[in-house]
């Protein structure tokens, strides 16, 4: 025993120690950066507010024609409106209905489902739902490909290509469970027709499902600071950031000047949001304008979200940077901001620190003595950079614990990512549509009926028999153990965390372990799948 104790203190000292240390120091380095990061933006929002510097400020904005539709349509420009699709049977109701439910002369705007669904029956019904509404009187077209090369860039760019779309002179996107409110495009056009420099207008999102559950809540959280902070220090200083893919107002001029709809990524609506901007174009962002949507509430859905969101950049970033370095269009320094800001602090040092650093090192330092991570790095710069992200939402401070040990969790996913988009390897094309289960929950806690495949919600004259003259009823599947939602990865890291905190209670007593406990315990919780909801 004393000959392995000697064996590992000499192989610790001369291998891991110095490998250690210099990863330590990088993400201490890379977390200082990202501190920097968030208390610029704070002071930019913080001014933002102080000054009043609405976007209505900024730049030139005008009711169109009194905001009346009644008057005058010539004076409304023709806008498309695209809604993609893939076998969204529980919300293409609401999208379509909100949509057609816009307050902008119908004769001015021409309507897309652009239905990418496999299910027949799900294409059926979004099919009737079409044809119901231009019975009553709207310009709404629905289309289909033979494929789904390409995924969403595929079947808008296809949406492009049709002869009426010459017609338009802006496009605006929203995903099926996007639900805008009548005056959007009376809010938002605005920006695009008296500023010709003007190429995209971003709403903000609002999530109807935020208190579904405490995962819900948690991704309120970020995506609130997200919006709130990051979205509008970058339009108010850069007039630049990334495009959020729905309830957003295109230039088509701009979009086809940038090259269009490309599916060299996951991540389609930044790669065009940056092509755009190098060319020269300004973004607005405009936070008064909220469009509801939906969060994933399983964790399996926010998973395969989290990692498309987190490859997608980092591919993104490794396609562009040589490309971004040697744009003429843009100045030095917004260069830097894409480069460095946009892409590396936020799409690569945030999630190297936070699985790395906090789930790895602090864990594994107690296993080294040889070791001291400085106070400053474990305690003060994590809190100051998690206060500076808690006020996008000041009703829910008092889930800050959770929100860390959960954003520390899906870290794991992040990184993992990230790798995988930097060196194009294993699921970097990944495309796997984020579930929406709309009412689906609710009905079922209300109705415990049988599921039956034409589950939907909505009017009875619409669910009627589609296939062969009747509906056909899919056998019930069986159920899956307990076991198929076990996590493996989340209960290795789990079980790991665990044992360091142990080690450092028993032996080394540096304190960690309260910590490590909590931490190892949201793994673990994550790892036998109690996150989120769960439907069979």
């Amino acid at each position: 025993m004393r000959l392995f104790d000697l064996t590992w203190r000499a192989v610790r000292v001369k291998a891991v120690v110095p490998v250690f240390d210099i990863t330590m120091w990088v993400c201490l380095l890379m977390s200082v950066m990202i501190l920097v990061e968030k208390l610029m933006v704070g002071g930019v929002i913080l001014l933002v507010k102080l000054l009043g510097l609405r976007p209505e400020k900024s730049y030139k904005w005008e009711t169109i024609s009194g905001g009346d539709v009644k008057i005058d349509h010539s004076a409304y420009p023709m806008v498309l409106v695209q809604i993609p699709m893939y076998n969204e049977k529980e919300v293409y109701k609401l999208s379509i209905g909100a949509v057609c439910g816009l307050a902008w002369p119908s004769d001015r705007m021409i309507i897309q489902v652009l239905d990418d669904s496999t299910d027949p029956v799900v294409k059926k019904l979004v099919e009737s739902e079409v044809t119901r509404w231009s019975r009553k009187g709207m310009n709404i077209k629905y289309e289909v490909r033979n494929n789904r090369k390409g995924y969403k860039a595929g079947a808008l760019r296809e949406g492009m290509k049709h002869q009426y779309v010459q017609r338009c002179d802006y496009v605006t996107i929203f995903d099926a469970d996007f639900q805008p409110e009548p005056d959007f495009l009376l809010r938002m056009i605005p920006f695009l027709v008296y500023n010709s420099d003007v190429a995209l207008v971003q709403a903000r999102w609002k999530f109807v499902n935020a208190n579904e559950c405490l995962m819900t809540r948690i991704q309120e959280m970020s995506l609130d600071y997200h919006f709130k902070v990051e979205q509008e220090a970058g339009s108010s200083t850069f007039s630049f950031f990334g495009f959020n893919g729905t309830a957003g107002v295109w230039r088509i001029v701009a979009l086809n000047e940038a090259g269009g709809w490309k599916d060299r990524t996951t991540v389609e609506d930044m790669d065009l949001a940056v092509r755009a901007s190098l060319g020269g174009w300004k973004f607005v962002y405009v936070g008064d304008v909220m469009v509801k949507s939906e969060l994933p509430s399983t964790f399996k859905a926010y998973r395969f979200q989290q990692h498309r969101w987190s490859c997608g950049p980092a591919n993104l970033f490794k396609k562009m940077a040589m490309e971004i370095v040697k744009a003429r269009k843009v100045s030095i320094l917004k260069k830097f901001y894409v480069i460095y800001n946009f892409f590396f602090v936020g799409k690569i040092a945030a999630h190297t620190v936070t699985f790395i650093f906090y789930c790895v090192l602090i864990p594994a330092s107690v296993w080294i003595p040889e070791v001291e991570i400085p106070q400053w790095g474990v305690v003060y710069v994590p809190l100051a950079i998690t206060l500076c992200k808690a006020v996008g939402t000041p009703s829910s401070i008092h889930l800050i614990v959770f929100w860390i040990l959960f954003e520390n969790v899906m870290s794991l996913h992040r990184i993992k990512a990230a790798i995988i988009g930097l060196l194009e390897v294993g699921r970097v094309n990944e495309w796997i549509v984020t579930e929406k289960l709309g009412d689906t929950l609710k009905s079922r806690t209300e109705n415990t009926v049988e599921e039956v495949r034409i589950n939907i919600s909505g009017d009875a004259d619409i669910a009627k028999p589609l296939i062969d003259g009747s509906a056909k009823e899919v056998t019930k599947k069986p159920q899956n153990g307990w076991w198929s939602r076990l996590n493996f990865w989340e209960l290795c890291v789990g079980f790991f965390i665990m044992c360091c905190g142990l080690y450092d209670v028993l032996y080394v007593k540096k304190g960690y372990y309260v910590y490590l406990f909590l931490q190892s315990t949201a793994f673990l919780v994550a790892g036998v799948g109690y996150v989120g909801t769960f439907v069979a």
